[in-house]
């Protein structure tokens, strides 16, 4: 069998923009269950920007998936924070590259002045926290869907 085509379902590569928290909603349920390694973070201080590059799960897709009885898809997509002042984390070890992590949600703490904190949630217990100067997040296919290797859409039992 061969990869999903963007032109197989009609649709275009998502983008996307959040500069509200009602935005961000959006963008956070597209991309939970997303996959990355450490390694596939970067921190550009001079640009004020955090990128990751994430494997998604095709949630778009989920019920034309089930309803044409064929593999779930996941797209490789970039999860880009701008206008970043600081960043910390916990529960990752930033040197060990090759550590698979899945990011569970992403939620935005509002400061003073249109400032506020990005926090990304991580499964188990890494957190990474976006310190920012405005909230302004983008997410960007920007390859063919593939379909997923575990065969499953992701799941989280209550």
């Amino acid at each position: 069998m061969t990869d999903a085509r963007f032109e197989d379902g009609g649709e275009q590569p998502l983008t996307l923009r959040a500069q509200t928290p009602e935005d961000l909603s959006v963008i956070a349920a597209l991309a939970q269950d997303a996959v990355l390694t450490v390694g596939d973070i970067a921190w550009e201080p001079k640009s004020r920007r955090l990128a990751f590059l994430i494997n998604r799960f095709r949630w778009e897709d989920r019920a034309a998936a089930e309803r044409d009885k064929r593999p779930y898809e996941r797209v490789r997509a970039l999860l880009v924070v701008s206008d970043v002042t600081r960043v910390a984390s916990q529960g990752i070890d930033r040197h060990d590259r090759d550590t698979v992590i899945s990011l569970i949600d992403l939620t935005w703490t509002p400061g003073a002045d249109g400032t506020g904190e990005l926090q990304l949630v991580l499964a188990g217990d890494g957190a990474i926290a976006v310190q920012a100067e405005c909230l302004s997040v983008d997410l960007r296919d920007v390859s063919r869907p593939y379909r997923a290797v575990s065969g499953a859409a992701p799941s989280h039992p209550a």
